[in-house]
């Protein structure tokens, strides 16, 4: 379990998610201890993210020309003053729960040198409240529906994809009403 959410953290092809929701099914039934799976998957997570995060730093040279023409782009460059300055810590956090956005936000953060102690403290945070959470709601849909480990796993995906969701949302509309956008989160002006 710990090594495939490592490896999910740096080639998002392995199933992390998944990994979490079939163990957390497996600890409803009374086969693993779910305590243990939080750990597992929380550790997983916070080495996998310092790997892509190492990996990302030591080969900056090698992107820097590309990432210096990506800057050109008005959004890229949000994207990237938002690693940057206030937006780091929730883009960390929330990126967690994003497959995609997590890769994104951990190498990006290695090629622009975010300090680690920072990346680590954030990465951590995160790590910890996903694992805690995945396992929490993967192991609540698995008892209610006892003998129905596949549909409780399938269930526990929907159900998390539908808050994130929801969350995107609510962020959205306040960020409309309120003038705030993607360049204060990043603190630039927009």
């Amino acid at each position: 379990m710990f090594f495939l959410i490592v490896g999910d953290a740096i080639i998002p092809i392995f199933p992390g998610e998944t990994t979490l929701n079939a163990a957390s099914t497996l600890a409803a039934q009374g086969d693993l201890e779910l305590s243990l799976v939080m750990l597992a998957g929380a550790l997983g997570a916070i080495v996998g993210d310092s790997c892509l995060y190492w990996i990302a730093r030591s080969n900056a040279g090698l992107v820097a020309p590309r990432l210096e023409a990506a800057r050109g782009n008005p959004k890229v460059a949000v994207g990237l003053n938002a690693l940057k300055g206030k937006g780091a810590p929730v883009l960390l956090v929330a990126g967690r729960y994003v497959m995609g956005l997590r890769f994104v936000v951990n190498a990006t953060m290695g090629l622009e040198a975010y300090p680690y102690r920072k990346f680590l403290l954030w990465s951590s945070v995160g790590g910890i409240s996903w694992s805690i959470y995945t396992c929490t709601m993967s192991y609540w849909v698995a008892s209610a529906l006892a003998g129905f480990p596949i549909g409780s796993i399938v269930i526990s995906g929907i159900i998390t994809t539908a808050i994130l969701a929801a969350g995107y949302v609510v962020y959205r509309r306040s960020s409309a009403a309120t003038g705030t956008g993607e360049g204060e989160l990043a603190g630039t002006d927009t």
